[in-house]
């Protein structure tokens, strides 16, 4: 089915089926996909008991679709699954913004991954990493024999490096980093096969002995990156120029760039769009948020991902580069009903796209954060449907919800207390 435009106009006023036919037409999904999207996260109570140990039932997150997104133009529907209310209203709309100057440019590095094999009770440490990599090729090659399908598709170890580690508690022992291309797998099993297959021919060579062999969730080596251009213009709104949006956007960022407890927050605003898409994929959201902290604290300090400035033409200019270890194959992304069918809305064929999807989320998402600090302040849109939730919390049904959820907002008081207060006056 060609690409039709995610410019959807009214989608969210439509009722829940309303949608769910707009989606499925969209992507071409099949009445089963369309129903492990649409049902309560489209995974049986015995597949989930085949999943992990100990199962006694399921737990969904609500499942939103952002919509607007252009990236390497290419138009995409994203399915996010998040509990947390603005994250997908607000990615559509910088999503929005961001067609206006060309969409989202993307691209990644080559799905290469590092596992990691520590070698203790070593002699002469400089003497033993020479030999391992005076022997890189014929460990190369031990560790291409594990996997010839992931090698049919192009994939494989492709390097080996060692360093020795000087300083630390136990003493200085080397640590060797095999270099694996793990195509459009996340790789956590195959990097981790590897490692223990190489460890008995590493303590041959080095006289030592492996001890952990284990994959880095540091995937610095399998970058995602993005880019946007918003035209000043499409900045202003209300009271609020382009110019003056522009500015706050940048000086909210300068603030991130130099203080690690503003770049935490700074971060988790990009996190939440990334998450989002990573968890409706079934992929390993706690492996993308360690490998995307511990990049934001390479340099020694922890600082923003993302960065905000202007062109010479005075447009707002947003940038994110990031360890993006994601994929189609293997794991729960291809067992999940639900992640299935969240790959084939949003028409990826290969990791490398998923992930420039998803990096490009990121950024809309902390654009959408700033641009709210930077005017009229986070509560606000936040805050507006977050009374819905607690309109529900209080035990407002149907129309009550809306009735309750807007009375809280125009009051600026957005309490349970005060929402059963508002339901027990509609009701009497």
């Amino acid at each position: 089915m060609p690409d039709s435009t995610s410019r959807l106009p009214g989608f969210y006023n439509q009722s829940l089926a309303e949608r769910g036919k707009a989606v499925a037409a969209w992507g071409g999904l099949t009445p089963e996909q369309l129903a492990a999207l649409e049902g309560s996260g489209g995974l049986s109570p015995d597949q989930a008991d085949h999943m992990i140990e100990n199962v006694v039932g399921l737990h969904a997150l609500p499942l939103g679709v952002a919509v607007n997104f252009l990236v390497n133009g290419r138009e995409v529907l994203v399915p996010m699954a998040i509990e947390e209310p603005s994250v997908v209203a607000g990615a559509s709309f910088m999503a929005k913004l961001a067609r206006a100057g060309g969409g989202f440019s993307a691209h990644v590095t080559e799905p290469h991954m590092i596992g990691q094999m520590q070698i203790l009770g070593v002699a002469d440490l400089h003497a033993a990493r020479l030999a391992l990599l005076e022997n890189k090729a014929r460990l190369l090659d031990l560790a291409n024999q594990i996997d010839p399908v992931l090698i049919k598709f192009g994939g494989g170890a492709r390097d080996l490096e060692v360093r020795v580690i000087g300083d630390s508690m136990i003493g200085p022992f080397l640590v060797a980093h095999l270099i694996y291309d793990t195509r459009d797998a996340m790789g956590a099993n195959a990097v981790n096969t590897a490692c223990e297959t190489l460890a008995l021919t590493i303590e041959q060579i080095t006289g030592g002995r492996v001890h952990l062999r284990i994959l880095s969730n540091l995937a610095d080596r399998r970058l995602a990156r993005a880019r946007c251009t918003i035209p000043t213009s499409e900045l202003a709104f209300g009271d609020f120029s382009g110019e003056r949006v522009r500015e706050g956007i940048i000086e909210a960022y300068a603030f991130a760039a130099a203080d690690p407890y503003r770049a935490a927050t700074h971060n988790k605003g990009i996190m939440n769009g990334v998450d989002a898409v990573v968890i409706a994929t079934s992929n390993d959201w706690r492996a993308i948020e360690a490998g995307a902290h511990a990049y934001a604290a390479r340099g020694g300090r922890y600082t923003a991902l993302s960065t905000w400035g202007k062109d010479k033409d005075g447009h707002l200019v947003g940038t994110l580069e990031m360890p993006m270890a994601v994929g189609i194959v293997g794991g729960a992304t291809k067992v999940h009903p639900t992640a299935q069918a969240a790959l084939k809305l949003m028409k990826v064929t290969n990791a490398r796209e998923l992930a420039e999807i998803i990096v490009s989320v990121g950024l809309a998402q902390n654009l959408a954060a700033l641009r709210a600090l930077a005017t009229e302040g986070i509560q606000r849109g936040h805050m507006t449907l977050h009374a819905r939730q607690v309109a529900i919390a209080a035990g407002a049904t149907g129309k009550q919800i809306d009735m309750v959820a807007g009375k809280m907002v125009a009051e600026k008081v957005v309490r349970v207390d005060r929402a059963e207060a508002i339901l027990k006056e509609m009701q009497g």
